[in-house]
């Protein structure tokens, strides 16, 4: 029932979008028609026996949001820095100087320190990768297992090196 009603909605907008003669196709009465064993048929004319006339919404159509196209043939108004407004109100409470750079020479410390101690981590992890054949350990009778190991250590090298990275990007991006 419903995907008949889906369907006749959706035919008549196909329709109205298709030009003025289709418009009355559009806007024409629809009819609920049950028959003698209770079967219900949707239909445009009511001139069968038990068929009466229903209300239908109209067909809402929402126009699509301008292309990217159509956006950059618009121009572009440009503020100068004295007309733009700031992002926090004029009793936002501000921070002196001298109090930021305690701020950012502790911030500078932090990731420093923190620098030395993936350094420290990525020694000893290459220390016991052994260039690529790390000391067997009793537990590990199964190649497999060993294998298994070896590629955790390989992942866990590369994850240091790049935390170590990312430290010194920050780090390089402090004032």
């Amino acid at each position: 029932m419903k995907r008949q009603i889906l369907g006749l909605l959706m035919a008549a907008g196909i329709a109205g979008a298709a030009g003025t003669a289709a418009t009355a196709f559009a806007q024409s009465e629809v009819y609920l028609c049950v028959d003698e064993t209770g079967k219900k048929e949707y239909k445009n004319t009511g001139l069968t026996k038990g068929c009466k006339k229903i209300d239908l919404p109209g067909i809402t159509m929402i126009p699509a949001p301008p292309s990217a196209s159509t956006a950059a043939r618009k121009p572009v108004v440009q503020t100068t820095a004295a007309a733009k407004p700031s992002n926090s109100p004029s009793d936002f409470p501000r921070v002196d100087s001298d109090t930021q750079k305690a701020r950012d020479n502790d911030r500078r410390q932090i990731l420093l320190d923190e620098m030395r101690s993936e350094e420290q981590k990525l020694a000893g992890l290459k220390k016991d990768f052994n260039n690529g054949e790390p000391e067997r350990r009793g537990d590990e009778r199964n190649f497999a297992r060993y294998q298994e190991r070896v590629a955790a250590m390989k992942d866990d090298i590369g994850r240091t090196e790049k935390n170590i990275e990312a430290l010194k990007r920050e780090i390089g991006n402090l004032r």
